[in-house]
């Protein structure tokens, strides 16, 4: 009998977790009562293909808190008292470059993403995640939400640092950068292969956290893309509101910080924190620019 290597022995796991139905009795411990919330949440599965079914919420979440994210700043584009605080107010987004964006987005996040999602469950139990009863406390959730932006922050600074050089640039990266002045849903419009890599590092960062560090539970990681999201679509919204996060937290990126690295296609490469860029000396340029641009605003 040949031995089978660790690589096959995993394989047949997932295999088996893509197949898995859901069980209320299999996740809620006999000598424990569920709040209202977690027997919710275990209804949806019972019965049910546990990785489709996952799929489908991580999904949804995705979808509503992405254009729900959005709405705001669409609204805010159609209000010319608005205009003020737009970061590069001169350039307009025309009605051709928006239906074209949607049309890609939708496209991509339901032939790339989606597909992603529906693969997140089997290699999240692979690795150790907590599917089980109680959920965890909302201090721990927002202790590890805060380590998953830092992780992906670091991951995304090098990653899209690398998707500026040569080919990868020219092939690649460029269809993000089609948009120099970006509105929200821009975020996500990125070439299938782009959002595969950059997508590893909202995805693989809570795998590795959970297999080196501490468990993770399954809920926490919907919480983290939603925040996420949050983040990723207000970078890209094009204002600076007095109001912004950036103005209250000095090492958070935000929307001038981002909008920069679109408008001159150098610098500012991290997604989340300013540090990277600060420490690398990529927002050198940046900070000369946006000197001269908030001392405008100041005099007008």
């Amino acid at each position: 009998m040949s031995n089978r290597t660790t690589a096959a022995i995993l394989i047949d796991q997932f295999v088996a977790e893509l197949k898995t139905t859901g069980s209320i009795a299999s996740v809620i411990p006999l000598d424990y009562t569920p709040t209202w919330a977690e027997r919710m949440w275990f209804s949806l599965f019972d019965g049910r293909n546990e990785a489709i079914t996952f799929g489908i919420i991580a999904f949804t979440v995705h979808q509503v808190t992405y254009y729900g994210r959005y709405l705001p700043y669409y609204i805010c584009d159609h209000i010319p008292a608005m205009k003020k605080y737009k970061l590069q107010p001169d350039k307009e987004i025309t009605n051709v470059q928006w239906w074209k964006c949607l049309r890609s987005l939708l496209f991509s996040q339901i032939f790339v993403q989606l597909p992603m999602m529906m693969f997140f469950l089997p290699a999240a139990k692979l690795v150790g995640f907590d599917c089980l009863a109680p959920f965890p406390s909302w201090l721990r959730v927002l202790f590890q939400v805060c380590v998953f932006f830092v992780i992906e922050d670091f991951y995304h600074y090098w990653a899209h640092r690398l998707f500026h050089y040569g080919i990868l640039y020219k092939r690649i990266h460029k269809v993000h950068h089609e948009h120099t002045a970006p509105f929200g849903i821009v975020a996500e419009y990125a070439h299938p292969l782009e959002t595969a890599v950059l997508g590893q590092g909202t995805i693989a960062g809570p795998l590795f956290f959970n297999y080196f560090i501490e468990q993770v539970h399954i809920t926490t990681m919907l919480i983290w893309i939603a925040a996420r999201l949050w983040q990723t679509v207000e970078a890209h919204c094009g204002y600076d509101f007095p109001w912004s996060m950036s103005h209250w937290l000095p090492f958070w990126a935000g929307a001038s910080h981002h909008d920069y690295h679109h408008m001159a296609f150098v610098d500012n490469f991290a997604s989340t924190f300013r540090w990277w860029d600060r420490i690398f000396g990529t927002d050198r340029r940046y900070q000369t620019y946006e000197a001269r641009r908030t001392g405008k605003a100041k005099a007008e």
